[in-house]
This record gives structure tokens, C-alpha cells and sequence, in this order.
């Protein structure tokens, strides 16, 4: 059996998403919320999307615009950047005790939404389609995801011994506006050159 497409798959994943925007999230997002929760959200969607991207290619694109994505990438994220900064200064009990039901379910949300389309996607779709061994590269994509996406919930996590929550969620607030702002000039500015 012929384990190039995993490793490939492994190593252009891996390489991509260390540092990318998903695991700035996924560290900003285990600083202060539940880790376990962080990750199992975090996973379940790159999981999800990864598989999406391995079995119907560039197909996906097609279906959803580009433009969409991001534009919804883009409220997303600015949306949790002002919730974040605006929970700065509240009791940390009080902001778990709120958070921790959804926590999950909002870095789930959050992560598919960056991951479609993303550079890394579009990656997986070509491997699946050069190699003609859709699971094997799904194999590899998850175990990359899964070294990353742990090893930026286990950094989120030490953050926290380093840095006082409040500072860490207000910088995490305009990381998330940040990226937020990018999406969204990257949604409106080819629309806008277009016409």
C-alpha cells in the first residue's frame, strides 16, 4: 500500500494551518473558555469540512460563492471580536457560566466558516483529486488537524499562567476584528473591482 497520499496530505496540512488563522483561534479561544470544548469544536468542524472538501472537490465552490463564505466569515468573526472585548470586563465566572453551553458549538461554527474556501481546503480537494485515494487523504488531513488543533488548545491553555484574562481576551477581541476585517474586505473588494 502506497502511503504517499496520506503523508503528503499530512505534512501540506500540518505546514499550512501552524500559525494560520484556525489556530490563532482555536489558542485565543482555549485561553478562555474550556479547552476540551475548544478542541472538540474545533476538530469536529475542520473534521467535517475536510471530509466535505475530499468528496466533492472543487464541486463545493461551486455550489456556495467564495464571496458568500467570507462575507460570512467576516460578521462572524467581528461579531465574536466585539462579544470578547465587550466580556473583558466581566467576572471570569460569569463568562464561563455563559459560554460553556455553547461553547462547543460556537468555535464549530467559527472554524467551518474560516475553512471553507481557505487555501487549505482547496489544497485538500486538489490532493483527493491527484491521488484518487480520497480516504487516505482524508487520513492524513485529520491527523494534521488533530496535531494542530491540539497543540493550539495545550499553548491557549498555558497563555493564561502568562498573561491576565482580561488582556488576553481583549487582544483576542481585535484578533478576531482583524481577521474579521480581512474577510470582509476580501468578500466586498472583488466584487467591487468587478463593476
Amino acid at each position: 500500500m502506497d502511503l504517499t497520499p496520506l503523508l503528503a496530505s499530512f505534512l501540506l496540512v500540518a505546514v499550512a494551518e501552524l500559525g494560520d488563522k484556525t489556530q490563532i483561534a482555536v489558542i485565543t479561544l482555549s485561553s478562555h473558555h474550556n479547552a476540551l470544548l475548544v478542541f472538540i469544536g474545533g476538530i469536529l468542524a475542520l473534521l467535517l469540512v475536510s471530509g466535505l472538501g475530499v468528496a466533492i472537490g472543487e464541486t463545493f465552490t461551486m455550489i456556495i460563492p467564495l464571496s458568500m463564505i467570507r462575507f460570512a466569515s467576516a460578521i462572524l468573526f467581528l461579531a465574536f471580536g466585539v462579544y470578547t472585548i465587550l466580556s473583558a470586563g466581566k467576572k471570569e465566572e460569569q463568562v464561563e457560566r455563559f459560554g460553556s453551553k455553547s461553547v462547543a458549538l460556537s468555535v464549530f461554527s467559527m472554524v467551518a466558516l474560516m475553512e471553507l474556501g481557505d487555501k487549505t481546503q482547496l489544497a485538500v480537494m486538489m490532493l483527493a483529486a491527484e491521488y484518487g485515494t480520497p480516504l487516505l487523504v482524508y487520513a492524513g488531513v485529520a491527523l494534521a488537524f488533530t496535531a494542530i488543533t491540539g497543540l493550539g488548545v495545550l499553548i491557549g491553555c498555558k497563555l493564561l499562567r502568562l498573561i491576565p484574562l482580561r488582556l488576553v481576551k481583549l487582544g483576542g477581541g481585535v484578533v478576531f476584528i482583524l481577521f474579521g476585517i480581512v474577510f470582509l474586505l476580501n468578500a466586498v473588494l472583488p466584487i467591487y473591482l468587478n463593476t
